[in-house]
């Protein structure tokens, strides 16, 4: 069996997408797959010096892709960068998959009493707003363009479905709120034929992840014995996720809560266990 690219290329043949938020984890892994399918990408992100390292590590492990890809700075809390990033792809044709992937939890999230109030806005202002943004200017761009066919995905979180024992109110309200204008989104858009998802992941094995556990493995523990898998969950995965709400075979997938989870919203006891090793076909 071959690799990733060689398994699956041409399921986003011919398709334009954004993904905010693709400098790194979900965004970054998704671009490489979305262009290894075929997609031409707009990578899309508030560092133009993290963009720059993004894409020069997407051209390197998709070469000689069929898209083209190309980058630019958005601040997603900003209806302008929206709007602007949105008609980029006007000489591209417009744009058939818009992944509202960008958003943020911050380090002052808290529970009802702790949390300041520019912290509940800003996170807001990024989950929720950036989504709405996002959703409403690919919308405009579609029926500009003429386009029958599109999916929009917007990244949610486990959260959203069964709260965090860790107080972050701010992020579990702002991802509540993703899933509920995505429901309404999808009915009101679907004789469109413009589809809406979110995307639903538990924590990922990222380096922010691992820098924060540290070498303390009861902190690591107390984390993993919620996964029935034993372990956290890949960007990878997620970003295989995403393709498959991207690409046509999901044409009558609408309004879900797509949850990538590993079963643990489903699981009310985990047994107790060494973590298990990803799938080798994760690899890249």
């Amino acid at each position: 069996m071959g690799s990733i690219g060689e398994q699956y290329r041409g399921r986003l043949a011919g398709k334009n997408a954004i993904i905010t938020g693709a400098a790194g984890g979900i965004g970054l892994e998704t671009t490489i797959l979305f262009l290894r399918e075929g997609a031409s990408v707009l990578m899309t992100d508030i560092s133009d010096a993290a963009l720059a390292k993004a894409v020069a590590k997407a051209k390197e492990l998709a070469p000689h892709m069929p898209g083209k890809v190309d980058t630019m700075r958005c601040d997603v809390s900003k209806e302008s960068d929206v709007q602007a990033i949105v008609e980029h792809l006007d000489s591209w044709g417009g744009v058939d998959v818009m992944f509202n992937n960008a958003g943020i939890m911050h380090g002052d999230d808290d529970d009802a009493i702790a949390t300041p109030e520019k912290i509940w806005d800003l996170t807001q202002n990024i989950n929720v707003k950036g989504v709405w943004f996002g959703s409403k200017h690919a919308i405009l761009s579609l029926r500009k363009h003429k386009k029958s066919r599109a999916s929009i995905i917007n990244t949610a979180s486990v959260v959203a479905l069964v709260g965090s024992a860790t107080p972050q109110l701010a992020y579990t309200a702002s991802k509540g709120a993703v899933l509920a204008m995505t429901r309404e989104l999808a009915i009101v858009h679907a004789k469109e034929g413009f589809r809406f998802n979110s995307l639903c992941p538990a924590p990922l094995n990222t380096p922010l992840l691992q820098d924060w556990l540290g070498d303390d493995r009861e902190k690591r523990m107390r984390r993993e014995i919620h996964f029935p898998t034993g372990r956290f969950g890949e960007a990878i995965e997620l970003a295989q996720a995403a393709l498959f709400l991207a690409s046509d075979e999901s044409s009558f997938v609408n309004g879900t809560d797509f949850v990538v989870d590993g079963g643990m919203t489903k699981a009310y006891v985990t047994p107790q266990g060494p973590a298990t090793l990803p799938p080798a076909n994760l690899a890249r």
